[in-house]
């Protein structure tokens, strides 16, 4: 009997150390992505996806020290950085790179301008410098189209001259540009297409969770699209954009 328990014990430490090694491996072969944006609404879903993937490491641009804490809590490595200086130091040991940030939809214009175009613009040539191989902007629907919304105009100029320069830029790219971001749960079913020609509102989180999709290395490379809630699967809508 106690033969049978020591086998029975070195059997169960070994299956602990298979998977202690599994995890480290695992971990290792992760990419690393960084997320501009990190603290926004949008950021912090697209945050907590990708360190639940089993292919993607997640690291949070954050512009303020005092966001720190909160993502070390969350085991999420951080880099302190402004869009509007230097970004050379957030490139170190990334793989990809998601731009979820923004000026907010309360500033002045100056604003909107130094962070949605020029902050934009400014990580965007730091990644093509550091070699990142994809990068991943979220935009906003009609950014092709700064002239159709009076009140949005100023924004979408913004966002149409960032995603011109990405798409100029020779890095690997997808551009999302979703309708009115809402708050509600996701649903897993979008609307996809370059150029939609209709409004609609879809939710933060499918936005995040494709986001997320579109860094794999094998969907929507160099692609632009659309994206508004709907009524087909994530994975499927995205396959249609890839083909």
């Amino acid at each position: 009997m106690n033969a049978l328990k020591h086998v029975k014990a070195y059997a169960k430490a070994l299956a602990a150390l298979y998977f202690t090694i599994k995890q480290k491996t695992m971990s290792a072969n992760k990419e690393s992505v960084l997320v501009a944006g990190a603290n926004g609404t949008t950021g912090r879903i697209i945050v907590q996806l990708l360190q639940e993937s089993q292919y993607f490491t997640p690291v949070a641009m954050l512009r303020n020290e005092e966001q720190v804490a909160k993502f070390k809590e969350q085991k999420v490595r951080t880099v302190l950085a402004d869009l509007e200086e230097s970004l050379d130091h957030t490139l170190k040991d990334i793989d990809k790179v998601v731009f979820a940030a923004g000026s907010g939809g309360h500033t002045p214009p100056e604003k909107t301008t130094a962070v949605d175009q020029e902050g934009a613009k400014n990580l965007i040539e730091a990644s093509r410098k550091a070699g990142v191989d994809k990068f991943v902007m979220l935009s906003a629907i009609n950014a092709d189209d700064p002239g159709s919304s009076e009140k949005l105009g100023h924004y979408l100029e913004a966002k149409k001259i960032a995603d011109e320069y990405l798409v100029a830029s020779g890095l690997n790219y997808a551009i999302l540009r979703p309708g009115t971001l809402k708050n509600d749960p996701g649903t897993g079913k979008v609307k996809i297409a370059g150029k939609l020609n209709e409004g609609g509102k879809i939710s933060r989180e499918d936005v995040a969770r494709v986001i997320v999709a579109a860094l794999n290395d094998d969907t929507a490379n160099n692609e632009t699209f659309e994206i508004i809630e709907g009524e087909t699967l994530i994975g499927k809508a995205l396959h249609g954009v890839s083909a």
